[in-house]
């Protein structure tokens, strides 16, 4: 039997109904309140979601689309990203904007380095960029959108960071941007960017730094005495540098941050238009509208938190991911991969079978993300998981024993499923399904 087909309707709905309607259609949502959910949710505190509700909602019709109609966002945002250049290490000259995303904070270095080669080396028809296998998958967006081929390039091995020697020889001519991690999604490591900026720098092409997960947790985690390897302006060859408020930052959903060394590459991520009837146009990001809410609560998380807030926040979380890293390495049947950085890893197991594990815990109410390549489970620290650590390490070993004492658990749930698109040779195939399976879930 069909759905209905959800038309538009003819009269309102009064207030008390239409808030019992959305309150009843998240009962199906992840309960990430109770520390069971290891991604998507960024959380500091319940005081701290309500300054930034307070702060969104003030500015909540403002659009900084136009910095001069609303001085009081084009303050938010300056002030927002020097202080984010500050914590980079970047100097006067180094500059950017807010955005909606990570995935935006991507797309538009891409965009910008296309611009600035197109300007400097007119020779370069067909542009490429230099990218680890593990760096994010926005970057093939950005290639679709903006006509950059993107070169991925396997990453080490053993450590699972960016192969710098393979990286060095996949450069062309036609190679105008090298991408690394800091840290990347998949695995919590930091990629050699030291020795990537020399060969950026020698070469005179960028390098930009998607720091989108770990921008606004690695400075304070250095502090905190946590060997972290260099990643931001202070490394030479560094060019642009992406960080994400809405992750570690624990602004609003969506704020980002770009930042670029030099105004002079800056430039290239405008886009302006002069001969529109309807006035000179000029758009620094990809979007035209740009809400004031999430920009106005960017800059109240870094203002309300603080240095020491930040810091307070890092130890709470590093905290708990040393104790679940080391209570991980404790079961023999698992181990972790790499060598994570800061709160962010991801484990798996030679012995039974990885996905099977993550099935048997989800039964258990523990949501886990799945990686591939290889199979592994993963999770993202926040400082609501540190009330949960003991009891996620308890049911996880009871999960080991389980699988051990009834291999046939791949039998049932998803691991047969995930175990599957990850073998499957033909990832067209793979694709398909998941363009169908997902254009599914949008349909009413």
């Amino acid at each position: 039997m069909k759905r209905p087909k959800v038309t538009f309707p003819e009269d309102g709905i009064s207030e008390d109904e239409l808030i019992a309607i959305m309150e009843n259609a998240k009962k199906d949502d992840i309960k990430w309140r109770d520390g069971k959910v290891w991604s998507l949710v960024y959380h500091a505190s319940d005081e701290h979601t309500e300054t930034l509700k307070k702060a969104s909602s003030m500015f909540f019709s403002l659009n900084g689309l136009n910095p001069l109609a609303f001085p009081s966002l084009r303050k938010f945002e300056t002030e927002a990203v020097s202080i984010t250049i500050d914590m980079l290490n970047g100097d006067k000259g180094t500059c950017g904007n807010i955005t909606s995303c990570g995935t935006e904070s991507l797309l538009m270095p891409v965009k910008t380095y296309r611009d600035w080669a197109r300007d400097k080396f007119p020779q370069i028809k067909e542009p490429e960029m230099v990218v680890p296998s593990s760096a994010h998958p926005s970057f093939e967006k950005a290639a679709e959108y903006f006509g950059v081929k993107s070169i991925r390039v396997p990453v080490d091995e053993k450590t699972y960071r960016a192969d710098v020697k393979a990286m060095e020889k996949a450069i062309t001519d036609n190679t105008i941007l090298l991408v690394g991690s800091a840290c990347d999604y998949p695995r919590g490591v930091v990629d050699p960017i030291s020795e990537l900026g020399v060969i950026a720098k020698e070469k005179g092409i960028g390098l930009h730094v998607d720091s989108c997960l770990g921008g606004f947790m690695l400075p304070f985690v250095r502090i905190l005495g946590y060997e972290v390897p260099d990643f931001d302006y202070s490394v030479p060859g560094v060019t642009s540098i992406s960080a994400d408020i809405h992750k570690y930052g624990y602004g609003a959903k969506g704020a980002s941050i770009i930042t670029y060394r030099k105004e002079r590459l800056w430039k290239y991520q405008f886009c302006v238009y002069t001969d529109w009837s309807g006035g000179v146009y000029i758009s620094p990001t990809m979007r035209g509208t740009r809400p004031g809410g999430p920009i106005a609560a960017a800059w109240a998380s870094l203002k309300s938190l603080g240095l020491n807030g930040y810091l307070k926040i890092a130890r709470k979380v590093m905290d708990a991911t040393d104790e679940l890293i080391a209570g991980i390495n404790d079961i023999p049947e698992l181990y972790i991969l790499g060598k994570p950085v800061m709160s962010v890893f991801s484990y798996r197991s030679d012995k039974i079978d990885t996905f099977a594990l993550g099935d048997v815990m989800e039964r258990k109410g523990w949501h886990l993300d799945r990686l591939q390549y290889p199979s592994a489970l993963h999770q993202m620290v926040n400082p609501h998981h540190a009330d949960v650590v003991k009891p996620f390490l308890k049911d996880l070993q009871e999960a080991v024993d389980e699988i051990v004492a009834n291999p046939q658990e791949i039998e049932d749930g998803s691991a047969a499923m995930y175990g599957m698109v990850a073998s499957m040779p033909d990832r067209k195939k793979v694709k398909d399904y998941l363009l169908n399976f997902v254009k599914s879930q949008y349909k009413v």
